[in-house]
C-alpha cells in the first residue's frame, strides 16, 4: 500500500553514515532536513552530495530541506556546564556578561532581552522546565526570581510567556545561509521564528536573489504568529507546526487546537504543511515508540497533515531505521481510518479560477466517481499535482515530469509520488500513451485498470494543463 503521508527526517550523527542513511530512504523518508544551526557551509554541501548518492544508490527521490537556525534568545555558557536553581532564588540574566556563568548570573546571546522585558515579564528556559518572574531591570540586567525551579545548563533556549521578544526572524548568518541554501539547490527552505509575512517575504528575495528556487516553509513557533496566521500562509509555500517553541509561548494545552486549525488552514489555502517536534521521542533510546506517540502522530494524519517530521529521533537516537519504519506503519493505518466521503464534500465547495486548476479538480471528481487505480498529472512545475493532493482522498497521484526540480519539490505533497519522465513528443496523445506504458513498465498500474490523466496541449509549458482524459490502460495498444 503507498502511504500518503510523507516522513521528513532530520540529518545528524546518527544518521551520518552513508549506509544508514540508504536504509532510512528505504524505510520510507521522503524529505531530508538539514539543520543550519549546526555545521558551515562546506559541511552542508557535502550532506546534501551524500543525501543524493543515497538517494539514488536506493532508487528513489529524495527532497531537502534547509532550516535556518534564526535567532539565537539563549542563555551563554557556565562554568560547570550547568547551574540547579531553586524556587525563590534570586537570579540575573546579564546581557553585559562576555564571561562564564555561574550560580548567580549567566550572560545572554540575546542582548535585547532587557529592552524586551518588565518588571512581571515571565519568562521560560529551557522549554519552559524553569519559570523565571522578572522583578526589575537595571541596565544590561534582568534580574529575576525563580518560580519554578531545576537544571539550567549551557546554551538553553530562552521564551517570553505570551510571546513579545523582538528578535528579527532572519539573522546575518540566516541571510548568509540562504546563499548556501541555494547553492546546494535545497528543495524547501525552513525560516525560524518569522513574525509576519513581511519575514517570509525577505526570505524569498533573499532566496531569489541567490538564484534559489526553494519552496518557503514558514515555522510556526511564536505567539505573535497565530494573529496573523493566515498572512504568514500566504506568504509561504508551507507551514510547520513546529510545537516545541509555541508550546511554551502560548501554552500546552493550546497546542493541539492551533495544530488542527493550522492544518485547516494551510490546506484551505492550498499550501503544504508539515506536523513536527517530539512525535517518536522515546525511540531516541528505545526501539519501539509509546502509545501517546502512536496516537500522535495518527491524529496528525487524521488532520491532514502533508508530513511528519522526526528531529533528535533521526540525528542522534539510538534507532534510526526503526523510527522511520514505525512512523510509515503508523501512516499507512491512519490513512485506513480517514472519513469516507470527505473528499466529495471538499470538493464540492472547492473554488478556482485557473484552467489548470480546474482540470486538477475535474480529474478528481472523475476519480472520485469510478474506480481508479491512478490520477496521473504530466506536470512541469508540480502545481497541479499540489492542486489535486489538497482534496484527494486515498487514489494515488503520479506526478510525472522531466524536470529535477519538480520532482523533488512533490516529495512533500501529501499522496504524490514523484516520477521521472522524459517527454519526446509534441503530440500530447502521444505523451499520455508513452506515460501509460511505463506506467505499467513500473507495475503501479495493469490493462485493464482505470486512470485518470492531466497534460497540457502545450506540451513542457508550465501552467498549460487544460486535458484530463479517463483511459483504460492498455486500449491504446489494442487500436
Amino acid at each position: 500500500m503507498l502511504r500518503r503521508t510523507k516522513i521528513v527526517a532530520t540529518l545528524g550523527p546518527a544518521s551520518s553514515d552513508q549506509k544508514v542513511l540508504e536504509n532510512m530512504i528505504r524505510a520510507g523518508v521522503d524529505v531530508v532536513r538539514m539543520n543550519f544551526s549546526h555545521g558551515t557551509a562546506q559541511d552542508h554541501m557535502g550532506r546534501a552530495e551524500k543525501v543524493r548518492a543515497a538517494a539514488k544508490a536506493a532508487g528513489r527521490t529524495i527532497g531537502i530541506l534547509a532550516d535556518l537556525q534564526g535567532p539565537k534568545i539563549r542563555v551563554r555558557k557556565f562554568e560547570n556546564d550547568k547551574i540547579v536553581l531553586n524556587k525563590g532564588d534570586a537570579f540575573i540574566l546579564d546581557a553585559s556578561l562576555d564571561g562564564l556563568g555561574n550560580q548567580q548570573r549567566v550572560g545572554l546571546d540575546y542582548k535585547e532581552l532587557p529592552n524586551d522585558v518588565d518588571i512581571g515579564t515571565v519568562l521560560l528556559l529551557n522549554d519552559g522546565m524553569l519559570e523565571f518572574h522578572v522583578t526589575g531591570v537595571k541596565g544590561p540586567e534582568v534580574h529575576c526570581v525563580v518560580v519554578r525551579g531545576g537544571v539550567l545548563s549551557n546554551n538553553k533556549g530562552i521564551n517570553r510567556k505570551g510571546g513579545g521578544l523582538t528578535a528579527p526572524a532572519l539573522t546575518d548568518k540566516d541571510k548568509e545561509d540562504i546563499k548556501t541554501a541555494a547553492l546546494i539547490k535545497a528543495d524547501f527552505l525552513a525560516v525560524s521564528f518569522p513574525r509576519s509575512a513581511d519575514d517570509m517575504k525577505l526570505a524569498r528575495q533573499l532566496m531569489h536573489d541567490a538564484g534559489g528556487k526553494s519552496l518557503l516553509v514558514a515555522k510556526i513557533e511564536r505567539a505573535e504568529a497565530i494573529p496573523v496566521l493566515g498572512e504568514i500562509i500566504e506568504a509561504s509555500d508551507a507551514i510547520m507546526v513546529a510545537r516545541g517553541d509555541l508550546s511554551v509561548e502560548v501554552g500546552d494545552a493550546a497546542v493541539p487546537g492551533l495544530q488542527k486549525k493550522m492544518i485547516k488552514m494551510a490546506r484551505a489555502r492550498n499550501k503544504l504543511v508539515i506536523t513536527a517536534t517530539q512525535m517518536m521521542e522515546s525511540m531516541i533510546t528505545n526501539p519501539i515508540p509509546t502509545r501517546a506517540e502512536v496516537s500522535d502522530v495518527a491524529n496528525a494524519v487524521l488532520d491532514g497533515t502533508d508530513a511528519v517530521m522526526l528531529s533528535a529521533e533521526t540525528a542522534v537516537g539510538d534507532y534510526p531505521v526503526e523510527t522511520i519504519e514505525a512512523m510509515a506503519r503508523i501512516c499507512i493505518n491512519a490513512e485506513v481510518e480517514t472519513e469516507d466521503g470527505a473528499s466529495d464534500r471538499r470538493l464540492d465547495h472547492s473554488k478556482f479560477s485557473r484552467i489548470d486548476q480546474s482540470i486538477a479538480m475535474s480529474a478528481l471528481y472523475a476519480a472520485s466517481h469510478f474506480k481508479v487505480k491512478a490520477i496521473v498529472a504530466l506536470t512541469q512545475s508540480g502545481s497541479t499535482a499540489l492542486w489535486m493532493s489538497r482534496i484527494n482522498g486515498d487514489t494515488p497521484i503520479y506526478a510525472m515530469t522531466p524536470v529535477e526540480a519538480t520532482l523533488s519539490k512533490v516529495t512533500l505533497f501529501s499522496g504524490v509520488h514523484p516520477i521521472a519522465f522524459r517527454i519526446e513528443s509534441k503530440d500530447y496523445s502521444v505523451t499520455l500513451h508513452q506515460a501509460e506504458d511505463e506506467l505499467v513498465r513500473l507495475g503501479m498500474v495493469k490493462d485493464g485498470d482505470l486512470m485518470v490523466m492531466t497534460v497540457g496541449e502545450a506540451i513542457g509549458k508550465a501552467g498549460h494543463t487544460n486535458t484530463m482524459k479517463i483511459v483504460r490502460v492498455g486500449d491504446h495498444r489494442k487500436s
